[in-house]
This record gives C-alpha cells, structure tokens and sequence, in this order.
C-alpha cells in the first residue's frame, strides 16, 4: 500500500500558528478567523444585516426609492401594453383573416409596439415624479406627504404642459387625485393621529 501524503502541505494540524480559536471564550460569541476581529464590536442589534455609520438612516431614501419605483413602472408598463396588443392585435388578425406566419408577424407587432408604448410612458411618469420628489426632499430637508402630494401634480401638470393650458390643469388634477389616493392609502394611521382620532 502506497502512502498518500502530499510532498508539500503548508497546512499541517500539528502548525501551532493554525491554532486559532473562532470564539472570544468558552461559550462566546463566534470570531472570524479571517478578519480577525470580534463581531459584537459591530453593535448589539443582532438582526442587522449591514453596517451604518454613526448617525445614518436605517431606511433608504427618496432617492434610492426612485430606482425601483422608476424599473417597476416600466415593468408594469410593458405588461399592461402587452396584454392591450395582444387584445387589439387578436381582434385585428381575426378582421383581416389571416393565417399562419402572417397572423404570428401581426400579433408580435401588436404586441411588442403596445408594451413598448406603455413601457415608455410609464417611465416617463414614473422618472419626472421621481425627480420632482427628490428635488422636493432635498430642497425641504423632509420627505412627507406633502412632497409626495406636489411632486404627483407638478408631474401631471408637466407631462400634459404642451398640449395647453386646460389638459394641463387637467393633469394636475390627474396628478393630485393619484398622489392624494396614495398618501391617504399609506399614511391612514399618521392622518389618523394628525387628526386626533
């Protein structure tokens, strides 16, 4: 029987150095032996995930919201345009009868030019809120409901600005109805106590 033991092991068990304990005592707290120092130095949340520094939020900002906010609007775009070309491109092939490859080409059409549109124009919205908000964040220090509520209708108002006056008015309103259904969904229990019940 051959013995199997390697020429060169930098990692023997009997390498006094390779005798680090990975906890700070008998029954302590679990050390990393590769960084080499003792984690309740971290704080005494054990629950947190990730490491602030002194004086940071715990919570993203209105900035960082933005980014999923935005994605997710076109995400949602692209779907509910989908499904509207496929509904308009089915009723459109069944018109015109056609069939096989012609048919497929018609309803991909629809589809794909539906889900851009929509995917597009949600976006849109969806980045001149966001920028509106953060501008609003920053430019008050706070991020309330009132700046949820101005950048709804300021992005309303801006996105219908060029096709006049009255559409424009018109968005606004869009714009505050939506904010101001939105407020009143995720706020209830800070209106509840603004108001005193």
């Amino acid at each position: 029987m051959e013995d199997k033991t390697p020429l060169y092991n930098p990692y023997s068990s009997s390498d006094p150095s390779m005798n680090v304990p990975v906890t700070t005592g008998p029954a302590g707290a679990i050390m990393s032996p590769y960084l080499n120092f003792d984690p309740a130095y971290l704080g005494t949340n054990a629950d947190s995930q990730f490491i602030f520094p002194e004086g940071a939020a715990r919570t993203r900002g209105r900035l960082e919201l933005s980014f999923s906010l935005i994605g997710g609007s076109v995400f949602i775009g692209a779907g509910l345009g989908g499904m509207n070309g496929f509904y308009s491109g089915l009723k459109d092939v069944q018109a015109r009868q056609l069939t096989g490859a012609n048919r497929r080409t018609q309803m991909l059409n629809f589809i794909t030019k539906g889900g851009a549109s929509t995917a597009q124009t949600l976006g849109v919205v969806a980045l001149m809120y966001s920028v509106f908000g953060v501008v609003l964040s920053w430019g008050r220090g706070v991020d309330d409901e009132l700046n949820t509520v101005t950048a709804g209708t300021a992005t309303g108002m801006l996105y219908k600005s060029s096709a006049g006056w009255k559409r424009c008015l018109r968005g606004g309103a869009v714009g505050l109805g939506l904010s101001t259904l939105y407020v009143l969904f995720t706020s209830r229990d800070r209106i509840r106590g603004m108001m005193g019940r």
